[in-house]
Parts: structure tokens; C-alpha cells; sequence
């Protein structure tokens, strides 16, 4: 079943953000554009090459409306430990999610029950707490931050414009489709 569409649900988590503890909730979240990108655990591989990389682009993020949550089960106390500790973490200035009761990465539908880990999975969510656009991946591959900000920017696009559509590979100020009678066959 898919999520395209699907109302985030409510939740309050705590995040470690700027050395400092947060509380974070779903009236944070709405009213902005949000990333909400879920890794399997702090202290691992493949996750801060990806946290340093979303830190790397965050003000691109920001500049487009858009905020973004790195998720994991672990608590705000390990992601502050892990933020210390690792050079390429130790970059991140986006609020970094706890969620070691589970409710997110339930809710997200990215919990590995079997050893109470995130999937490795990137969600947009629009300002009214719905997903636009979702990818999950197997755990040893990482994502591009640069793919995520595009996707953005082509949702926010679409959002903005409903008689458009974006083909593939489109970048702000390229050419879109309006679908039509006329374009059937013609693609």
C-alpha cells in the first residue's frame, strides 16, 4: 500500500539540536516543507556519510521552505554522543529525531522489527503533514542529498502548479508537461 498521501500522525520526540535538547512535534513540523530521513542507528557506516552530506546541504533546504529530521531508535542522548564524537556528524545543524519508543518509524512504516532499527528511508512531507514522496532503500546503500533537494523542489513545484508535471530528470526552470489529450502518444 503506498504512502503518497498518507497524513503524518501525531507524535512529540526528543532531538538533539545546536548542543542543546529539544522537544519536536508534529505543530513543528506543519505549516514548511519537511525531510524526514530515517537511518538504521548512530555509531554505524554508511549513516554519517549521509547526515554530513544532508548537513552539506541544508541550507539549500532551508532556502526552499524545508526542514529537515534525521530519525533514528536511538535516543537524544546518543545522537548528542555521536555529534561530538564524529567530525562528519559534528556538522549536522538540523534537529536530529529520538525515537526509541518507535512511534515515528511506526508511523513511517520503516521499523525493522527484528532488531528494532529504522529502514534506511527518506520522506517529503508538505506543509499540511502529508507525504509527497517517499523512498526506502536496503541498508548498505546510502542516498543523494541532491536527489532529495530536486525531488523537493519538484514537488513544491507541482503543489504550486496542479495542471504541471515534471518529467524525469527536471530541474527548477526547465521545461514541464501539461497533460493533456494532445500529449497522449506523443512522449
Amino acid at each position: 500500500m503506498s504512502l503518497i498521501g498518507k497524513e503524518i500522525g501525531d507524535f512529540k520526540v526528543q532531538a538533539y539540536q545546536d548542543g542543546k535538547f529539544k522537544e519536536v512535534s508534529k505543530d513543528d513540523v506543519l505549516g514548511k516543507w519537511a525531510l524526514f530521513f530515517f537511518y538504521p542507528a548512530d555509531f554505524s557506516f554508511v549513516c554519517p556519510t549521509e547526515l554530513e552530506e544532508l548537513a552539506e546541504e541544508h541550507e539549500a533546504f532551508q532556502k526552499e521552505g524545508c526542514e529537515i529530521y534525521s530519525v533514528s531508535t536511538d535516543t537524544h542522548f546518543v545522537h548528542k554522543a555521536w555529534h561530538d564524537d564524529s567530525e562528519r556528524v559534528g556538522k549536522v545543524t538540523y534537529p536530529m529525531l529520538a525515537d526509541p519508543a518507535h512511534v515515528l518509524t511506526k508511523d513511517f512504516e520503516v521499523l525493522i522489527d527484528a532488531d528494532g532499527t529504522a529502514e534506511r528511508g527518506a520522506f517529503l512531507v508538505d506543509p499540511e503533514g502529508k507525504i509527497q514522496v517517499y523512498e526506502v532503500t536496503a541498508g548498505g546503500i546510502g542516498r543523494n542529498a541532491k536527489e532529495l533537494l530536486r525531488l523537493l523542489q519538484a514537488a513544491k513545484f507541482v503543489a504550486e502548479h496542479g495542471d504541471q508535471v515534471c518529467p524525469a530528470k527536471w530541474q527548477p526552470g526547465a521545461e514541464t508537461l501539461k497533460p493533456s489529450l494532445d500529449l497522449v502518444g506523443q512522449l
